[in-house]
């Protein structure tokens, strides 16, 4: 079976687009429906379904396109063993999503460290909300995923990666600077929320929940997306809200902002690594995440 055919169709089944999966190949939306009309024709069956706005797969397409990740995946492996002739220098593409917490600390060095000891790697991190992250790997639109909290889903695999610790964020002058409140305390603080999605989110509404508090049982007027925002919002001192320790860091160093702790509460969350579930991974991928794994806590 051409495999240049069923590349074409995985790419049009997860951009859901002719075009969209022309410009991911670098070649021509003629010729990207060309591919996939003789793949048709060959396995005389539809294999997409072009009736609605998005271009959908067929049930026949499914099936296929299950196989043809795993068939695909199989094809880059065997062309890097058979193509490293005793060169063992990583080369390809490697790309990942990672949450805000991960996306904006940890990962960005490691990433770093690891491209100058394979300098014909090449690496791309998209920084997203947690849900965005593993919808992206589960469609196999990235590699790896590296995200904080996470409701299940049937079309990844979770491993654990690292432990991050959650604390209250506060202005250096506040009143919780450095101390311990009770959760009646917070009830009375202005309180600024990461966006729906947000893995820190989802952490602190279970650790609330299993308190017996939810969240319009406080004083939330601002909802500001992903850390950066939060953190920016606490350190012009417009509330309070809890964040990654490791995204303030430097701040706590400085002095630009101060950690609290609410009693009752233990706010921690499991970095996990996301892959789409029976993906075969790369070798470049493979490096990474023993690489990582060293060098996290």
């Amino acid at each position: 079976m051409d495999t240049r055919q069923l590349a074409a169709f995985c790419a049009v089944v997860e951009r859901k687009s002719f075009s969209q999966a022309a410009r991911r190949l670098g070649i021509s939306q003629p010729a990207v429906s060309l591919q996939i009309r003789s793949l048709e024709e060959r396995l005389g069956r539809q294999l997409l379904d072009r009736s609605g706005r998005r271009v959908e797969p067929t049930e026949a397409g499914l099936r296929l396109y299950r196989s043809a990740q795993r068939m695909l995946a199989l094809e880059e492996q065997l062309l890097d063993e058979v193509t490293e002739d005793g060169d063992t220098r990583l080369r390809g593409r490697l790309e990942l999503g990672a949450s805000s917490g991960p996306g904006e600390t940890v990962l960005p060095l490691l990433l770093c460290e690891f491209q100058a000891l394979h300098p014909d790697a090449r690496i791309a991190l998209s920084v997203s909300d947690t849900h965005t992250v593993v919808e992206l790997v589960a469609r196999r639109e990235l590699e790896l995923g590296v995200v904080g909290a996470a409701r299940p889903h049937r079309s990844v695999v979770f491993e654990p990666f690292f432990r991050d610790e959650l604390v209250l964020a506060c202005p250096p002058d506040h009143a919780f600077a450095g101390g311990t409140i009770s959760v009646d305390e917070l009830r009375d603080e202005r309180l600024i929320l990461m966006q729906e999605g947000a893995g820190v989110r989802l952490v602190i509404e279970d650790e609330l929940r299993a308190a017996g508090v939810r969240l319009r049982d406080l004083d939330i007027r601002l909802e500001l997306g992903l850390q950066e925002s939060v953190r920016s919002a606490v350190r012009a001192g417009h509330g309070v809200a809890f964040i990654s320790r490791s995204a303030i860091e430097s701040d706590l160093a400085a002095g630009n902002l101060s950690a609290a702790t609410v009693s009752g509460l233990e706010p921690a969350r499991e970095i996990s690594l996301v892959r789409a579930a029976g993906r075969v991974p790369t070798r470049l991928a493979q490096a990474f995440v023993a690489f990582a794994r060293e060098r996290v806590p």
